[in-house]
């Protein structure tokens, strides 16, 4: 489980937007560049490269 700490203080990478943190899924999202960056050992890996881009379903889901 990530520190509530850590969750508030990381930004996105790229835009510098806050993240949704998605527990289930072991991912932090960034809705401005509709990525989603892996959790991996409790660690978030927030490099431009091991970011999942998003769909539309799941983007629109973000917002419901």
């Amino acid at each position: 489980m990530i520190d509530k700490n850590l969750l508030d203080i990381l930004a996105c990478p790229l835009c510098k937007s806050s993240l949704i943190y998605k527990k289930d899924q072991q991912e932090l999202i960034c809705r401005a560049d509709r990525l989603a960056f892996p959790i991996r050992d409790d660690i978030p890996v927030m490099l431009e490269d091991e970011a999942r881009v998003l769909g539309t379903e799941e983007v629109d889901a973000l917002y419901k």
